[in-house]
């Protein structure tokens, strides 16, 4: 009598055992791991700081597409991925105030290498007008520049006022002496589409 009601009890503790584990496995969603296979787990999460090459190839990799982000954003002008010194109503303005007409900065890189071709010719009158004429194109793109530079950061005080236009000129005179091709971000605007 008291052997049957024992096997009855224990057959109830371990069905309601059962039970349980079931409803824990329900919530867990999978059996717990042996040590063996816990221990294998925690290894393999720990080797990849381990790698010291592993980790620099995959840094390499993220600054890889961050640049290529940073060059796509640079061609189209995404403002989200511009850099800093790009960024902003007030660098926009002045880029397109730049781009929107012709400048003499274009012309400084083409006439540099037509100088250092002429500078190599043996006729000294020929030499002797070409440096003339560099030296006052220099001088020339030093008055226009300046006044870019100042046009620029006054247009820009008028337009934005709550916001910082300091370095705003020195940005336009820097854009202005690039190749119209070869400016960063590249231009979103025509030549001549601008009145201002």
């Amino acid at each position: 009598m008291f052997r049957r009601r024992s096997d009855t009890v224990a057959a109830a503790a371990s069905a309601a055992a059962g039970e349980g584990d079931a409803a824990a496995l329900a919530r867990k969603g999978r059996p717990t791991p042996s040590r063996k296979e816990a221990e294998a787990a925690r290894k393999e999460r720990v080797k990849p700081t381990l790698d010291k090459r592993s980790a620099a190839k995959a840094s390499r990799v993220a600054a890889q597409a961050d640049r290529a982000k940073s060059r796509a954003a640079l061609a189209s002008g995404d403002e989200r991925y511009l850099p800093a010194r790009d960024q902003g109503p007030v660098r926009r303005f002045a880029r397109d105030y730049v781009d929107q007409r012709r400048t003499l900065g274009e012309f400084m890189l083409p006439l540099v290498i037509v100088f250092l071709f002429v500078s190599f010719l043996h006729n000294n009158v020929i030499r002797g007008y070409a440096i003339i004429a560099f030296y006052v194109f220099m001088i020339a793109l030093f008055i226009s520049t300046t006044l870019l530079a100042r046009r620029v950061r006054r247009l820009a005080e008028i337009q934005f006022p709550d916001d910082v236009t300091r370095g705003s000129g020195l940005y336009a005179a820097m854009r202005s002496m690039q190749l119209r091709r070869m400016r960063l971000p590249k231009a979103q605007v025509k030549v001549g589409s601008g009145t201002s």
